[in-house]
Formats: structure tokens, C-alpha cells, sequence
């Protein structure tokens, strides 16, 4: 995730929100692999290893963030080096809560997210379910674009 892009403040990590993340994707999703935290005493990120990945990507990863603030990152990238990622978070180029498309997840590219809830099994659920969508339809388009998921 690259934390350049935020304008205001994001907020401590909370690892409670990390925690229920990793378990409902562990619960929602039979391609996860495993998953780990960043680091062992102090995490600021979970990272959920795919077994797959959307299109030809023989394996994916998804980094993950949530503060005491509310703010987060779902960052998406893969074995064919496709980027994306669902976020929350002050900034100065999109609305707070916003999506950076694939391929490339650039930082300029962001458009307001189709994701309005802010609650975290919410918002879990609503980026496993837009995954999961462009997962079964083998497109990239669909990631973005259910009305107001999950």
C-alpha cells in the first residue's frame, strides 16, 4: 500500500479489525491459502494469500489495513503483477472512500468506491464479494461495479 497518496491523518492500526477481516475470509473464501501479519508483536498489515487469482494470475495477495479510525486499504495484487485496491482514507485526489482500478492502481487513477458501508465485516464482505464476482466472471470491470455491496 503506498501511504503517499493520503492527505490527512489514517489512524493506529486495530488489530481487532484485522483479526475479524482474516476471519470472515477465512470463513468466505475456500482459495485462501493462509494468512499473516506484517509483524509478529506491532502488525500494520494483513496479507491473505490466494491459491488464485483473477484471469490467467496463478496465485494473489491482498495487504490489508484498518485504523481506530475507520480508514482502510484492501490492496489487491497478483502472479501477473495486476494492482487494485478498495480505500478509505483522507486524501486530496477522490472522495474519502474511493477505488483505484487495475491494472496499475496508480494513485491518480482513484474513482469514488461502489462500497458505501463503513462497518468492517461490511466492507469485508462487500470487497470479497466484488472479488469473488470478477473472480467467477473473469473480468476486471466488475470490480467495481454492484450498488452498494455486499
Amino acid at each position: 500500500m503506498n501511504g503517499n497518496d493520503r492527505a490527512g491523518e489514517f489512524g493506529p492500526i486495530y488489530l481487532p479489525a484485522l483479526q475479524r477481516i482474516r476471519d470472515l475470509w477465512l470463513e468466505l473464501e475456500p482459495l485462501v491459502d493462509e494468512t499473516a501479519y506484517d509483524h509478529v508483536v506491532a502488525p500494520t498489515e494483513l496479507q491473505i494469500s490466494l491459491s488464485d487469482g483473477l484471469g490467467d494470475a496463478e496465485n494473489a495477495r491482498l495487504d490489508i489495513q484498518w485504523s481506530e479510525l475507520g480508514m482502510y486499504s484492501f490492496h489487491y495484487v497478483d502472479s501477473n503483477d495486476v494492482n487494485w485496491r478498495f480505500d478509505r482514507h483522507p486524501n486530496t485526489h477522490s472522495p474519502e472512500i474511493h477505488f483505484h482500478p487495475p491494472t496499475e492502481a496508480t494513485t491518480t487513477d482513484a474513482e469514488p468506491s461502489c462500497i458505501d458501508v463503513t462497518e468492517v465485516s461490511l466492507v469485508t464482505r462487500a470487497v470479497h464479494a466484488m472479488w469473488r464476482t470478477a473472480y467467477e466472471d473473469d473480468a476486471l470491470d466488475r470490480l467495481n461495479s454492484a450498488s452498494n455491496p455486499p
